[in-house]
């Protein structure tokens, strides 16, 4: 039987996704092969010269066939790193991007915040991420979609945490009228403008709609949501939103209007103003 090297193998994989258009094609095809042989990446770099047989490129060729009509890494991967920690990813809930470990970052730097509730949850990476470094936190996360809070739920238990409170809800958990106030809201509500979703990448089509769709402007749910957080924060209590490129002036009028302060706009790693932050 024929074999080939694993650095042959590599490269093949890397060319091929190269011509499929995929960004970062090594490193696409270094994941996926590590994935195949069960080893860390980096681990690759030490056995350039192992033999690899049938048995071990078939199952890479059909990821990498997969890779290169689109379907997201982490989905093939089964798996996503974020804030320095492994989630599983697939289809039920939008994969986790990196500019969204800064919403993380900025809401552990806020003090006393020991009730918090994420709304639009997702796979749980925002409300999970914070109970890992607030383990005294109470945390309630929300979303509308069963299929995600399954993933979410999933994650916690990955994890090992039983302290975070998962509800299926739309927007806000229900109101029970005592102890339903909260020191900290985080969400990365649906902002994509309608019009623009068929114009995403491949591996974004691969999102649920229901976590990408924010209306015409892209500001639907945001707008609604603002006003329903101003009334379960607790007074002096933060609200923190991911939003779309341009969304900034707009987002921190509204707010403006339903009477919050101290309201700042927060740049991502390339420099745009992709998060929120106002006290009530």
């Amino acid at each position: 039987m024929e074999t080939m090297t694993l650095l042959e193998v590599l490269k093949g994989a890397a060319s091929f996704l190269g011509k499929q258009g995929v960004e970062s094609p090594r490193l696409n095809a270094e994941h996926l092969l590590a994935h195949v042989l069960g080893i860390k990446r980096l681990e690759l770099y030490l056995q350039f010269e192992r033999e690899l047989g049938e048995t071990e490129r078939a199952p890479l060729r059909d990821l990498v066939r997969k890779r290169g009509a689109g379907i997201p890494l982490q989905h093939l991967l089964g798996t996503v790193e974020f804030c320095g920690h492994t989630f599983k990813s697939d289809g039920r809930a939008l994969i986790a991007r990196p500019e969204t470990e800064l919403l993380v970052e900025r809401a552990l730097t806020y003090q006393n915040k020991n009730s918090i509730l994420d709304v639009a949850t997702g796979s749980g990476v925002i409300p999970l991420s914070l109970a890992l470094e607030r383990p005294e936190a109470a945390i309630t996360a929300t979303d509308i979609s069963p299929e995600a809070l399954s993933l979410a739920k999933e994650n916690a238990t990955l994890l090992g945490i039983t302290s975070v409170k998962f509800l299926e809800a739309d927007l806000m958990p229900p109101s029970t009228g005592q102890d339903d106030r909260f020191d900290l809201i985080t969400t990365n509500l649906p902002y994509i403008p309608s019009a623009e979703i068929s114009t995403l990448s491949r591996e974004v089509q691969h999102d649920p709609l229901l976590a990408l769709d924010g209306g015409p402007e892209g500001l639907d749910l945001i707008e609604c949501f603002i006003p329903l957080a101003a009334a379960r924060l607790n007074p002096g209590g933060h609200l923190l939103l991911e939003i779309g490129k341009g969304q900034e002036q707009a987002v921190m009028e509204c707010l403006r209007r339903h009477n919050y302060r101290d309201i700042l706009a927060l740049p991502d790693y390339q420099g745009v103003l992709r998060f929120v932050e106002a006290i009530i």
